[in-house]
């Protein structure tokens, strides 16, 4: 149960002065969905206030800075497509006033510059991604990676969250893409770091620190990222069959001297969702000129023929294909639903979508890196642990992404235990000394 404050008076007039009334709404008043999505990242039982929309970098640094001197626990949030990823937020009452303030991004949403000529682009971290590729589609260029609800997701949010998707076999991770960043502090004050060019400098790498820091370290107002010419053509290929010889299929891939920009592994279960047939499942994307995708795509072809594999191709409605697939693997939209991300080693990776315990859910897995998401309509708290035991086993890991609160409450969302706790909490006390950027929420409580 989220409370709704009785002390709001005193907290929305010290904040209308920042931002103006029409910039605040009370709990009682926001939207029920929005509503629905922030209690899914509370814990229960605690106070949320209101939610805030600083206008500009200026105004999130005072309000952040009133947070701060009155001691209110912070939620940052972009469009809410992703707050309740991860832990929950518990206010701590004997260091925190009670009440939580959403400080919201989705009016910081300005195109900052797109430098055409140099491949960059910077932008305010409320600007939704679907925005910010529709800019950049006018100069025959885009934004190298693939998140979850790509038509609400704000790019301060896919930053916090380090949601690269399928992408990431050609064009790496979202930090690899960062130059610049500028965020506002827990203190208030706005911090920079790198710029429109790569640079080596000393002391901590702040891209790669506050990509997936979930807002624990700060508040994203402002990115430079690299961005890439749109390619002239794009082709997939899916393989479906025996789980040895799409085992085998994926290594010969992966050796191969193909550059497919996805390269990824379907459960059983996710291959007849999208009605590809049955079996684990490859699917392979190519983008680049007309002629190389033909040629490379026919070469996955001839593979999955000689394995005996299911072997299709799909140019006309592959885009469709690929949304659906997103559609299924990270839909969330019932209470009951819950979506983990998972690592591996990558040749473990067509043995984990497998596993026992993804009989009713769904699984997809990124071959070169063996990142992936799992899928599951409803599920136990014990069998998510089995799940992270087994990923453990084999080097890896399992976060419990979203899922009921009475899922999370049960057991530890992270479930990371090694030696850089300490290192983590070193971090978090340097960034955020009074702990009012989600407290508790982050690995190990941090």
């Amino acid at each position: 149960m989220i409370v709704i404050s009785q002390e709001n008076t005193f907290n929305i007039q010290e904040l209308e002065t920042i931002v103006g009334k029409d910039n605040i709404s009370l709990w009682e008043n926001i939207d029920p969905t929005k509503q629905q999505q922030i209690s899914q990242a509370i814990a229960p039982d605690n106070t949320i206030n209101c939610i805030i929309y600083p206008e500009t970098q200026a105004q999130l640094s005072d309000v952040v800075a009133c947070c701060a001197k009155n001691n209110w626990v912070i939620l940052p949030c972009g469009s809410g497509s992703k707050v309740n990823w991860g832990g929950l937020v518990k206010v701590d009452p004997t260091s925190h006033h009670q009440g939580i303030i959403v400080v919201s991004s989705d009016r910081l949403n300005r195109l900052i510059e797109h430098a055409v000529g140099d491949l960059t682009v910077t932008v305010e971290g409320g600007m939704k991604y679907a925005e910010l590729q529709a800019t950049l589609a006018k100069a025959g260029q885009f934004l190298a990676f693939d998140p979850a609800y790509p038509e609400t997701a704000t790019i301060g949010g896919i930053i916090a969250t380090a949601d690269t998707g399928s992408l990431r076999q050609r064009y790496r991770g979202v930090r690899d893409m960062l130059l610049g960043i500028s965020f506002v502090r827990s203190d208030g004050k706005i911090a920079k770091a790198g710029g429109r060019v790569v640079k080596n400098v000393a002391g901590y790498d702040l891209m790669k620190l506050f990509t997936g820091a979930y807002g624990t370290l700060g508040i994203i107002s402002q990115v430079t990222f690299r961005v890439y010419p749109i390619q002239e053509a794009s082709g997939t290929v899916v393989l479906v069959g025996e789980k040895n010889n799409i085992a085998q299929a994926t290594q010969t891939l992966l050796s191969s001297a193909l550059t497919p920009v996805a390269v990824d592994l379907l459960s059983s279960n996710l291959v007849e969702q999208l009605d590809l047939g049955k079996g684990v499942g490859l699917i392979v994307r190519f983008q680049t000129i007309i002629d190389s995708v033909e040629e490379q795509s026919n070469r996955v072809l001839e593979v999955g023929d000689k394995l005996g594999l299911n072997s299709t191709r799909y140019q006309d409605y592959e885009a469709e294909l690929w949304e659906k697939l997103k559609q299924k693997i990270l839909h969330s939209q019932e209470n009951t639903e819950v979506i983990c991300k998972i690592g591996v080693m990558p040749n473990k990776a067509v043995e984990t979508l497998n596993k026992p315990g993804l009989e009713t859910g769904l699984g997809l897995i990124h071959a070169g890196v063996g990142l992936g998401e799992l899928h599951f309509n409803s599920v136990t708290p014990e069998t998510i642990i089995e799940l992270r035991r087994w990923c453990e086993s084999v080097g890896g890991f399992l976060t419990v992404l979203a899922a009921p609160l009475e899922v999370k409450e049960k057991l530890d969302v992270w479930g990371y235990n090694q030696n850089a706790l300490d290192l983590m909490r070193g971090i978090k006390q340097k960034f955020d000394p009074k702990n009012i950027l989600k407290p508790h929420s982050f690995v190990g409580g941090i």
